[in-house]
C-alpha cells in the first residue's frame, strides 16, 4: 500500500518551503524538505566589491537575521587583514548578538512554535485564548529589538557596527536605561520558564543525532568562538569549518545539505546546550536544570525549551555585559584601522538558528575575490529530513492529515531561516 503527503507552503516559518513524503507498506521510501525560496546569489554580487562594502550587502540575505550575518562578515573581514579590536568593541557585538538572539527566540517560542503544543493554527487564533502568552513573547522580542537599536543603530540592518568597531558607541545613559529594560526582561524570563516547565515535548523523532556548536577559547557559554566542537568529542579551528560542513547539492531544494562524515547534524539552540551546556551560569543554569536540559537529549523538539533557557542566558548576560562596560567607562574610540594585503579570512557566529559562518578571499586591493556563506538552515537541512523520516515510520498508521501536522512540527522546532539557506547553489555538482 503506498500514498503520500505533499505540503506545498510549510507556514510559521521564515521563507518558502514544503515537505514532500512517500510512503509504501510503513517505510518511508522518499522524504524531502523542499526548500523553494528563489536562490540568492550574494557570493556572486559580493565579486569586486572593496572589503568596507560586504558587511553592509550581506545584512540583506535576511532581514531576521542581518544583525548576526554584519558581525560575521566583519569578523571575516577583519581576520583576512590581521585587524585586532578593541574591548569594547568585542563588548559591544556580543551584547548586539544577545539582543538578536533574544527578539528571535521570543518571536519562534510564542509565536511560530507554541501554537503546536496548545493545537492552534496559528499566533493570532492562539492568542484569542492566551493572550497573555502571546504578550509575553511580544515583549521580551521588544527588548531585544531594543538592545539591537541601542547598539547597532536599528534593529534591522544596522548602521553603527563597521569593520574594526562601531562609527557610534551607545552612551552611558542609554547603555543604563538599556540595563533596566533587560532586569524586567529577566523577570518576564522567568515566566516563559515556568510555563515551558508545563509542556511535554513530543518526542516521535528521537534518534542518534550529532550536534555541533562554537566554543570560545575561555570555554564559556557563548555566541561566538574560535573553535567548533561536535557531541562526538571532535573540534576543528573554525578556518576548518568546511570539514565539519562538507556542503551538496540535492534536486528537491535551493539549499545545500551538509554532512559531517556521511551523516547529518545539527546546530542551533540544543546544539549550544548539548555541547557546551556545563559552562552556563547562574540563571540561566538553573533554566537548563529546571527544563531538564542537563543531560544528553536527541529529541529535537528540545530546541525549542532550549530556546527558553537561551533567553534567560541571553538577557543575564547582556546585564553582565553593559555592567562591565559602564564600570570601565564607555568610550567614543575609532574604530581600528585596516592595513590591507592579498589575504583570505573567516569569520564564524551563532545565530539564534546555529553556527553561520562567512569566508572571503581579498586581493591586495581590499577587493573581495571570493565568498563563501554557510548559513545555519542548510546544515540542518540534512538532520530535517533524517528525523522527519523516523517521523514517518513511526506513525505511519495515523491519519494523513495529522501525520502532515506533525512533519510540519518538525520543520517548525527547527526554526529554519529558508531566506538564509539559498544563499547559492552550485548547479555544476548537482
Amino acid at each position: 500500500m503506498s500514498t503520500s503527503i505533499v505540503i506545498d507552503h510549510l507556514c510559521r516559518i521564515e521563507g518558502h518551503g514544503g515537505i514532500t513524503v512517500e510512503i509504501k507498506n510503513g517505510k518511508a521510501t522518499r522524504v524531502q524538505m523542499d526548500i523553494l525560496e528563489g536562490t540568492r546569489f550574494f557570493e556572486a554580487l559580493l565579486k569586486g566589491r572593496i572589503y568596507s562594502e560586504v558587511p553592509a550587502i550581506v545584512s540583506r540575505i535576511c532581514s531576521i537575521c542581518s544583525g548576526v550575518h554584519t558581525i560575521t562578515s566583519q569578523l571575516a573581514v577583519e581576520d583576512a587583514f590581521g585587524v585586532k579590536v578593541s574591548r569594547q568593541t568585542t563588548l559591544l557585538r556580543d551584547l548586539f548578538l544577545q539582543g538578536g538572539n533574544i527578539e528571535s527566540h521570543a518571536l519562534h517560542v510564542f509565536c511560530l512554535a507554541l501554537p503546536d503544543y496548545l493545537g492552534y493554527s496559528g499566533a493570532i487564533a492562539m492568542a484569542a485564548d492566551h493572550p497573555d502568552k502571546v504578550k509575553l513573547g511580544l515583549e521580551l522580542k521588544k527588548i531585544g529589538n531594543t538592545v539591537q537599536e541601542v547598539v547597532g543603530g536599528r534593529a534591522v540592518h544596522p548602521v553603527n557596527t563597521v569593520v574594526g568597531g562601531f562609527g557610534k558607541v551607545p552612551s552611558a545613559a542609554e547603555l543604563r536605561e538599556l540595563r533596566a529594560k533587560l532586569v524586567v526582561g529577566m523577570d518576564l524570563a522567568q515566566k516563559a520558564v515556568d510555563f515551558m516547565a508545563t509542556l511535554e515535548a513530543p518526542r516521535f523523532t528521537e534518534s542518534p543525532t550529532v550536534y555541533a556548536a562554537l566554543r570560545p577559547a575561555d570555554g564559556s557559554f557563548s555566541l561566538v568562538g574560535e573553535q567548533i566542537c561536535l557531541s562526538t568529542g571532535e573540534v576543528f579551528p573554525i578556518h576548518d569549518y568546511r570539514k565539519v560542513c562538507n556542503e551538496f547539492v540535492v534536486k528537491h531544494s535551493h539549499s545545500k545539505h551538509s554532512m559531517y562524515k556521511g551523516q547529518p547534524f545539527m546546530v542551533g539552540a540544543l546544539a549550544r546546550l548539548m555541547v557546551n551546556g556545563k559552562a552556563l551560569t547562574g540563571k540561566a543554569k538553573e533554566a537548563a536544570e529546571r527544563l531538564g536540559l542537563t543531560s544528553f537529549t536527541e529529541n529535537i523538539f528540545h530546541n525549542n525549551t532550549a530556546q527558553v533557557v537561551e533567553l534567560v542566558y541571553s538577557l543575564e548576560h547582556s546585564i553582565a555585559l553593559i555592567d562591565e562596560l559602564l564600570q570601565a567607562g564607555i568610550k567614543q574610540e575609532k574604530p581600528a584601522a585596516v592595513e590591507l594585503r592579498a589575504g583570505q579570512g573567516t569569520g564564524a557566529a551563532e545565530a539564534p538558528r546555529g553556527i553561520l559562518y562567512h569566508s572571503y578571499s581579498f586581493d591586495d586591493k581590499g577587493r573581495l575575490t571570493s565568498a563563501d556563506v554557510i548559513a545555519p538552515t542548510s546544515q540542518n537541512a540534512a538532520n530535517i529530513e533524517k528525523d522527519m523520516r523516523v517521523a514517518v515510520e513511526r506513525l505511519a498508521s495515523e491519519p494523513k492529515e495529522v501525520l502532515a501536522h506533525k512533519l510540519e512540527m518538525v520543520a517548525r522546532a527547527y526554526d529554519p531561516c529558508l531566506s538564509c539557506s539559498v544563499h547559492l547553489v552550485d548547479l555544476g555538482n548537482g
